[in-house]
């Protein structure tokens, strides 16, 4: 369990940690010459069943309020530190609304210098505490009044034993089996071992061996040892303190508010989606779109504008979601606390959860994205993947499931309805209602395709995606088409494809005269003859030579660059060879360079590149003509 102090400056939270542990977390000179603590402090006393209780003492200076939300991040238990004298002071107020917006429940109050007052007073400060307490998550919290200047002293006895007991009934302990990622909040070089991280540990379990990578930056490391609440171990666990040794990192390149993760824990980004709650009591009486906010995440601190996603504005009291625009990347996942104080950092206004960790910069408020949000919401109160699954018509990725729930790929847990598809080096989750839409939107894509252009072959997967789907991934585009393919929904020909009833049958007479025509525009190469000329030469109307070759073209022998021009296949292919080494050695193609290399006219290159836009191979770019990604015709030849 990890216990992290709380409250006002120079109300004893130092004092008290060394009463309790008999280690003195100030460890600057400056904390010593001046009295007060400036950066977290550490310190652990063991427990009778051989584990470790950690503490994280914070600053109570007002300046320094980044900083005690650094340390609190991570913790399980809140000691709320109010001085008898004093009694609830601003930082005590501010210190207690972080704690409830960082979701912790669990705490007890130390009333120091109770031996300095009087006892009607001590009697007055104790039911201001229960007061302040009451609508919180502390308002059960037990109070010890004490003397923290003496480690004997009967209340700091009993508030050790409650903390004691309170580790021992398994407080804070997390057993959830996510990939590690654990927090940065201490970076520093030692003598003889190099770079040394330390931090709380999220979730999951690192150990030594383990390569692990720094993030947002995404170096791979490796651990080379542990420590593990102050001992030596071979593991760090969720809920545990741990400092790691790591291989292959300088100290220059990490900083408070990285991560050490597992690989494909987590992933960089400077938008995330949030339910925002504004205090009730913030001095910020309203939140605009595009309102600068200081947000801490984690360990992390950074400047971030704030989008409206459900209204114009937030008000005290109120939650919304929000998009935070971060001015530098950072990494989270759903679930995750944060909070956040005004434009100067002068006061904390409120605090989240995090939705979406990887949200969009374009459509973020359309009725799909909320749908998702809503997902995303549920997923983070703990209600599984099908609302999640539900709202993603195209599918997901296992990796983005594995990002947005922290648990390895092979242990999630996916509802009795969905279907996984791998394909190629990527495997995809869909609801299985959205799969049977796909396979079906695909196909009345490729028929309505027919009936639009029946002359045509077919549509070329890149196109036929553009026309059914155009928003899915390319690979599960690819295995959806290869389902259809294998269960002869959908026929493959060469780069084409085409539903099975989708066929031209040449009868005798059709394939004689086809067999007089193919060889004379197989011979004209990249310039055959137009039909007016195949029609002369065959002695045969046009109607019917424009007839047959069209027939030729749907059972794929030949192309149909523009009408009444076909080119044979294998010259097509040629001419798209050609085509392809340009673009490959060249970024783009320029009609004046294909003409170069066909030796033909300006037109005829033209209506080339225009028949290879129109079929997919290409797109226009401008004057030029680049290779699609998506297109079939890289299997075809």
């Amino acid at each position: 369990m990890i216990i992290g102090t709380a409250g006002h400056i120079d109300h004893g939270k130092t004092t008290l940690v060394r009463a309790l542990t008999g280690v003195d977390t100030d460890r600057l000179e400056e904390e010593k010459a001046r009295g007060i603590s400036i950066e977290l402090g550490y310190a652990y006393t063991p427990l009778t069943g051989g584990e470790r209780l950690g503490f994280i003492d914070v600053p109570g200076h007002e300046g320094l309020v980044h900083t005690m939300v650094a340390g609190a991040c991570g913790i399980d238990f809140a000691l709320l530190v109010v001085a008898a004298d004093d009694g609830i002071m601003p930082q005590t107020r501010e210190h207690l609304a972080i704690l409830e917006l960082l979701g912790i429940a669990r705490g007890a109050v130390a009333l120091t210098k109770a031996d300095r007052v009087a006892g009607d007073r001590l009697r007055q400060v104790q039911a201001d505490i229960a007061a302040m307490l009451a609508a919180t998550s502390l308002h059960a919290a037990p109070l010890f009044p004490m003397n923290a200047t003496a480690a004997d002293d009967p209340g700091v006895l009993s508030l050790r034993e409650y903390l004691h007991e309170a580790a021992a009934l398994g407080v804070g302990r997390r057993h959830h089996p996510q990939l590690f990622r654990l927090a940065v909040d201490r970076v520093f070089t030692l003598t003889g071992h190099g770079t040394i991280v330390t931090g709380t540990v999220f979730a999951g379990q690192v150990r030594t061996g383990d390569i692990v990578n720094v993030m947002p930056a995404g170096t791979a490391v490796r651990v080379r040892s542990i420590h593990t609440q102050n001992r030596v171990a071979d593991t760090g666990a969720a809920g545990e303190r741990c400092a790691l040794n790591l291989v292959g990192i300088d100290t220059t390149a990490l900083s408070r508010g990285d991560w050490v993760a597992a690989p494909g824990a987590l992933a960089a980004t400077t938008r995330i989606d949030v339910c925002l709650q504004l205090l009730a009591g913030s001095p910020l009486r309203r939140l605009v779109s595009w309102a600068p906010l200081h947000v801490h995440l984690g360990t992390a601190h950074r400047l971030a504008h704030a989008v409206m996603l459900e209204s114009e504005e937030l008000l005290p009291g109120q939650s919304r979601r929000v998009q935070l625009v971060l001015e530098k990347p950072v990494c989270t996942m759903p679930g995750d606390r944060l909070i956040v104080r005004d434009a100067q950092a002068a006061h904390t206004v409120g605090g989240g959860v995090v939705l979406d960790p990887l949200a969009p910069a374009r459509r973020r408020r359309s009725a799909a994205r909320l749908r998702r949000l809503d997902a995303l919401q549920a997923l983070a109160a703990g209600e599984g993947l099908a609302p999640l699954l539900a709202a993603a018509s195209e599918g997901l990725r296992v990796s983005e499931l594995v990002r947005l729930t922290g648990v390895p790929a092979q242990q999630l847990t996916l509802p009795a309805d969905a279907v996984t598809i791998d394909s190629e080096r990527e495997r995809f989750v869909l609801h299985g209602a959205h799969w049977a839409a796909l396979r079906e939107r695909a196909v009345s894509a490729l028929r309505q395709f027919h009936c639009d252009l029946p002359h045509e072959p077919g549509a070329d997967i890149g196109r036929l995606r553009r026309i059914a789907v155009p928003a899915l991934s390319q690979t599960l585009w690819r295995a959806l088409i290869g389902e259809l393919v294998r269960e002869q929904l959908i026929v493959r020909r060469g780069p084409w494809l085409h539903v099975p009833e989708h066929t031209a049958t040449l009868s005798d007479q059709d394939q004689a005269l086809a067999g007089k025509l193919r060889p004379l525009i197989a011979a004209g190469r990249f310039d055959p003859p137009w039909v007016r000329d195949l029609a002369a030469h065959s002695q045969q109307p046009e109607d019917r030579v424009r007839e047959v070759l069209r027939k030729s073209v749907t059972q794929g022998s030949l192309y149909q660059v523009v009408h009444d021009l076909f080119y044979d296949r294998e010259c097509i292919l040629e001419l798209a060879a050609i085509l392809g080494s340009l673009a490959r050695d060249h970024g783009t193609v320029s009609a004046a360079r294909y003409r170069d290399a066909l030796g033909l006219g300006r037109k005829r290159t033209i209506q080339i590149l225009e028949f290879f836009d129109r079929v997919g191979y290409t797109r226009r770019v401008r004057d030029a003509h680049v290779l699609r990604t998506d297109s079939g015709w890289g299997t075809s030849r």
